[in-house]
């Protein structure tokens, strides 16, 4: 078996050429879009190489045949707030095989130690964790767009190898065509008529305002959570852009206390059901099939972040929030199912949150780490 570093128009499509491999007969993996991956590795795009590094590799065997990919990243912002200096890894892929996994963990790991790391996080991205986050545990099914499909084998990889898991993310599922709960709905409809408070949906037109916002309302809500590293504009305004494509602006909300930014949610139409099929490619008859795709409509949305401030956290924000949604959403009678992806085993609001929405139990990612 032979490890090559992706440094060329070659390798790189190599690497994107592995996951076709590896699912080229498993009918519930929809392939993401090579562009979106290229993304993740291009400086220019990702401003995570303002504060880290990374790099990829693929493997092949004696007769040249791919058989895994990995990537390996550090992000300076975060490797060293953890009791050993911690690197990731991601976009892992490989045949069923103990050797190709190892091979591949231990060429990241290398890697890592090289550059000081002892200890490495999987699978994640070298990006936001509302993307390519994590291993599929249960709910082997088609994934929404962004969230990580693999196949079950994967886990016995992590565990041989000395993965633990740190966290469990739940997605939770909606049944789109019901009211929400009347006790929930109770409640939400009384605050948004409180005084002071104002629901507003996201207008495209001024998005540089909403992406401030969006800004002020995360690095409050999160910032208790261990490890936490602020957001930046830059990135919350490249993710709106990407997200613009495929984005319903009646599905993005945003809650104002007297006019302060307090809350938000961002629900997206899933976006892999425009692109199932397309093989990761988005030719020109892809983008033709795509902007059809979109016209004809989608019937999955998945809500794939929210925050709320602090200091309005037991205000009730994401019930109206929510209720206001499903009031454009009803109507429509477009959507089967609403996703509530993903939620940290450890977030007890969001967890409890899900369940008072009616949430049912729809598929678990987890977020590992092997310490060298």
């Amino acid at each position: 078996m032979t490890v090559t570093q992706v440094t060329d128009k070659r390798t790189r499509q190599a690497f994107l050429d592995t996951a076709r491999k590896i699912y080229e007969n498993d009918t519930n993996f929809i392939c993401p879009l090579d562009d979106d991956i290229e993304a993740v590795f291009a400086a220019q795009k990702n401003p995570f190489f303002g504060f880290g590094e990374a790099i990829r590799w693929v493997l092949t065997d004696s007769n040249n045949n791919l058989i895994g990919r990995v990537a390996a990243f550090i992000n300076e912002k975060k490797a060293y707030n953890y009791e050993q200096p911690t690197g990731g890894m991601g976009f892992f892929e490989c045949i069923d095989d103990e050797k190709a996994a190892f091979l591949l963990f231990d060429t990241a790991k290398a890697w890592l130690q090289q550059h000081g790391m002892q200890a490495m996080d999987g699978p994640i991205n070298f990006g936001e964790n509302d993307m390519f986050w994590g291993l599929l545990i249960e709910g082997f099914v088609p994934q929404s767009y962004g969230m990580n499909y693999n196949p079950p084998y994967y886990k016995n990889f992590f565990d041989a190898y000395g993965f633990k898991t740190q966290y469990e993310q739940i997605t939770n599922h909606i049944d789109a065509h019901k009211p929400f709960p009347e006790r929930f709905t109770k409640i939400a409809n009384w605050v948004a008529q409180k005084p002071g408070y104002r629901f507003e949906h996201l207008r495209s037109s001024e998005i540089e305002s909403f992406a401030s916002h969006f800004m002020e309302v995360y690095n409050d809500a999160w910032k208790d959570f261990e490890n936490f590293v602020p957001i930046k504009r830059d990135t919350i305004l490249e993710t709106f852009r990407k997200m613009k494509m495929i984005m319903d602006e009646n599905l993005i909300w945003f809650a104002y206390v007297d006019d302060e930014p307090a809350a938000f949610v961002v629900v997206l139409p899933d976006a892999n059901q425009m692109i199932k099929g397309f093989n990761g490619k988005l030719t020109l008859l892809n983008k033709v099939r795509f902007l059809y795709n979109k016209w004809k409509g989608v019937n999955r949305m998945r809500a794939i972040v929210m925050g709320t401030k602090t200091k309005y956290q037991k205000h009730g924000l994401e019930s109206a929030m929510f209720v206001k949604l499903k009031e454009y959403v009803l109507p429509l009678k477009q959507y089967d199912e609403m996703e509530l992806s993903w939620v940290g085993d450890f977030n007890d609001k969001m967890l409890a949150l899900h369940e008072a929405m009616g949430g049912v139990f729809g598929k678990k990612h987890a977020t590992m780490r092997c310490i060298f």
